[in-house]
């Protein structure tokens, strides 16, 4: 996520942070990389030279905060002027006091609006809400069949109409979320491959009939600066009360993100980042600063990990690990849960420092194929053998092997695998290594994440 800018900008910044002192020649130098950087990442340039200007404003004739040098005053500047331009704050869903809810889906064909509209219903129904998708996209080939299957593999109702009006349809959902008792309501409506009149005026139709609360303008992130003056045209004919960006983990540059509220003055609300129904998040502009700054964004990865792991069972795990008593059953565990997590490169990209370790995990000994091939391993054991490796003789070995469609070899790594983490545990437990300090709560490897990538 904003890989190439983040780059860039750390660069930048590492520069300066290897300065005793600065000149204002030196700063003026730093904030042109970061204009160049910026440029580069499709920032819009009215975007940029707000940027940079209010940069320089923080920075003349202020003072050096206590215990921070004239170096570190530069990236805090940048710091608070990037999460300034993101949005400053997180701002989620405005719920209506009277339900239902009612949020409309709007933007240009191909941006992911039918599958954000679901994702939103996923994420909304595992809070303890209780949605109602609604197919109002009635041109678009198959574009009610994709609502339904969705609203079908998470478990939420879809109202349609074959041939009727969307602004009918729309009506007519608001009747049976009332009637059902329906707290929220998303409606799925048209788009085009540009702006044009037929579209904004059905747009406004639909606004007029049902009221909506909210008014998301969904977008491909990848798009760039462009997405955000769309924004603007869909802002200044219906009124767009927020944005959501699909495709957020495959951006490298960031000219969506950091040109939207510059440019329409409206928060991104949330962030797709990736396929799966699941992989939608709230926005968080100052988490994706410090991401951008290489400070990590350690909320988020206690968040996953606490959706990935059980805190019972976590507890439970940690004692038996601090005990030298780990099986690999708890193994598998914790494999299970790290890879619900996401990529490693993305679990990296969170932990302060380790944003840079990226492109060494390639070549690390654990990659995410591995893990794989690590957990398929253990569950062609059997329990016996989960909790007493030791009685693992070469034709287990073998029959493991086979059963897993890996080899002798990758059984051989997992059970080395294994025996290290339990010498490790065993020798903080005598206090070789000083206390254990766990990075995050929930989340039994703790400090040593990177020794299953052979750290």
């Amino acid at each position: 996520m904003l890989e190439a800018l983040s780059s860039k900008i750390q660069g930048i910044l590492g520069k300066v942070g290897k300065r005793n002192r600065l000149t204002e020649k030196d700063v003026e130098e730093a904030l042109r990389e970061i204009r160049i950087a910026l440029l580069e990442a499709d920032v819009n340039l009215q975007v940029v030279r707000q940027f940079v200007d209010q940069v320089r404003q923080r920075l003349v004739g202020a003072q050096v905060s206590g215990g921070l040098t004239p170096t570190q005053e530069v990236i805090k500047s940048v710091a608070a002027q990037l999460q300034e331009m993101l949005g400053e704050e997180s701002k989620g869903i405005e719920f209506s006091s009277t339900p239902p809810t009612i949020i409309m889906m709007v933007g240009l064909q191909g941006s992911g609006k039918t599958t954000t509209a679901a994702k939103l219903a996923k994420l909304l129904k595992n809070k303890g809400k209780s949605p109602l998708l609604v197919a109002a996209d009635v041109y678009r080939p198959a574009a009610i069949e994709q609502l339904k299957q969705l609203g079908n593999s998470i478990g939420v109702p879809v109202v349609s109409g074959d041939e009727k009006h969307p602004v009918e349809i729309a009506r007519e959902a608001i009747k049976e979320a009332k009637s059902k008792l329906r707290d929220v309501v998303l409606i799925d409506t048209a788009g085009r491959l540009h702006i044009d009149e037929p579209l904004m005026e059905e747009l406004t139709k639909i606004k007029k009939a049902v009221a909506p609360h909210e008014i998301f303008f969904v977008a491909d992130a990848m798009a760039g600066q462009d997405v955000a003056n769309v924004a603007k045209s869909f802002d200044d004919r219906i009124g767009i009360t927020g944005v959501v960006l699909t495709k957020m983990d495959g951006d490298a540059r960031g000219g969506a993100a950091l040109s939207i509220k510059g440019i329409t003055g409206k928060n991104i609300k949330f962030v797709g980042v990736g396929e799966k129904i699941d992989q939608i998040e709230p926005f968080y502009p100052d988490r994706l600063a410090s991401r951008i700054l290489g400070m990590g964004d350690m909320l988020s990865l206690i968040e996953k990990a606490e959706q990935a792991f059980d805190a019972q069972e976590a507890e439970k795990m940690q004692k038996r690990m601090l005990e030298g008593t780990i099986t690999l059953e708890d193994l598998r565990k914790q494999i299970e849960g790290l890879r619900k997590m996401g990529s490693m490169e993305n679990i990296l990209e969170m932990i302060p420092g380790m944003g840079n370790m990226k492109s060494a995990l390639s070549n690390a000994q654990f990659n995410e194929k591995e893990l794989a091939h690590m957990e398929a391993v253990i569950l062609s054991m059997t329990p016996q053998e989960r909790m007493k490796p030791s009685i693992i003789t070469g034709s287990r070995k073998r029959r493991i092997a086979k059963g897993s469609g890996t080899s002798v070899q990758m059984v051989n790594r997992v059970l080395k695998q294994h025996a290290q983490m339990v010498k490790m545990m065993k020798g903080l437990k005598k206090g070789k290594r000083g206390k254990k300090k766990g990075l995050m709560k929930g989340l039994p490897f703790g400090d040593d994440l990177m020794s299953m990538f052979g750290g």
